[in-house]
């Protein structure tokens, strides 16, 4: 009997196969993560544009500057090999010292209520908010010492007191805001690079007792010469308007109380984009930057709120994700530290202005007006980027 003539048959490309190729194809890019943190921006600049339309002390055209000049940065940051970085501790101590105490320096140092801050060197940046990058690559270098096992106490004193410089120095500005994201920074890595839980509750004992001796001391000091000396009055004041909102509700919970109506004046579906009144007409101070979410809430409602916190949510899990798959514990700490300076940013800007947190003048991951800002979130998605990249290229 003749044989049938063959057909070979095509099968269906395995999903693993495409997904290799694909991978091969574009060695560099973790799709989804890319697409949350171009959606987060967009989002970010659409607020932003509402809320600075008539307010002519902020400039549209500077946030575009900060996130074009960003984006190149992520992609320089995300091509190179963060491993090569993990044994420049020193360095990164001197670069933080040298950034955050900079706008100290004459000429180019610039106070802006009453906070030194600034440097202009023809453009007006924030160095505390860049040295964000060196802290979390400092903390970072620092537990990858320990290979995920820190025991001795001397070495976890050691630890912690290098740790504890940037926040040293951030606070003679003083920037009590950024100070407490450096905070924030370290105890994530300290949890994540396995320092002994109970040398961890002693030193947030230790925290504590600090701040309440600090206040005393303060006091004190009142009786004798009429003035604060610790803590500048208005830090003072936030922490009062937290603690007693309708204290002063003409003066400093003035604020608070402009949020909380712009919240919930905004409803299930917002008064509409451009429609937002409390920032349009002035009545919101410092509304791109510190109430950002208030004129989200307000002009897009409970459901702009919503999109953004499920933006969030995406940008946190796939991160997480990263981290998990990650080789060594030096990319490991660096993308929990990013996630976790990111939620600490979300939860004290969004709860401040709703009057469940303290009022810092923390600003909102992407969504903030602020070009240095912008850029430094870029250069995190970077470092995020470049541990995924480079675990995935070990792997292939």
């Amino acid at each position: 009997m003749a044989q049938l003539p063959q057909i070979n048959s095509v099968k269906a490309p395995d999903r693993a196969v495409t997904q290799a190729t694909r991978t091969r194809r574009f060695p560099w890019l973790n799709l989804p993560f890319a697409i949350v943190v171009t959606l987060l921006v967009c989002y970010g600049l659409v607020i932003v544009y509402s809320a600075v339309l008539n307010d002519p002390d902020y400039k549209f055209s500077r946030q575009l500057m900060g996130v074009a000049v960003g984006a190149v940065a992520m992609v320089l940051v995300w091509q190179f090999d963060y491993r090569r970085l993990s044994d420049y501790t020193t360095l990164f101590l001197i670069v933080n010292v040298v950034l955050i105490l900079s706008p100290h320096l004459p000429i180019i140092g610039v106070n802006t209520m009453g906070a030194t801050s600034w440097i202009n060197i023809g453009m007006q940046i924030q160095p505390g908010e860049f040295a964000k990058v060196t802290v979390i690559l400092l903390d970072a270098s620092i537990m990858a010492r320990y290979g995920g096992r820190l025991d001795d106490p001397r070495e976890y004193l050691k630890a912690l007191g290098l740790m504890l410089v940037p926040f040293v120095c951030i606070m003679t500005q003083p920037d009590l805001g950024t100070g407490l994201v450096y905070l924030f920074i370290g105890a994530v890595a300290l949890v994540v690079g396995g320092a002994r839980p109970k040398y961890l509750l002693i030193t947030l004992a230790a925290g504590i007792a600090a701040v309440a001796a600090v206040f005393a001391i303060d006091e004190v000091i009142k009786n004798s010469s009429g003035e604060y000396k610790l803590l500048k009055q208005y830090q003072r004041n936030r922490l009062l308007v937290f603690l007693y909102p309708d204290l002063d509700p003409n003066g400093e919970s003035y604020n608070l109380r402009q949020a909380q109506i712009a919240i919930g004046s905004g409803g299930l579906f917002g008064k509409g984009l451009l429609q937002g009144t409390q920032h349009s007409l002035g009545i919101l101070p410092e509304a791109p930057t510190d109430f950002i979410f208030c004129v989200l809430a307000e002009e897009l409602g409970f459901f702009g709120v919503l999109v953004l916190l499920s933006l969030y949510a995406s940008l946190v899990l796939i991160s997480f994700r990263i981290a998990a798959a990650a080789s060594d514990l030096f990319g490991m700490t660096i993308v929990m530290c990013v996630v976790g300076m990111w939620l600490f940013q979300i939860l004290e800007n969004i709860g401040m202005d709703c009057g469940l947190m303290p009022i810092t003048g923390i600003p909102l991951p992407f969504m903030s007006y602020g070009s240095s800002f912008m850029m430094v979130n870029f250069i995190m998605v970077g470092m995020i980027g470049s541990v995924w990249t480079h675990n995935m290229a070990s792997k292939r």
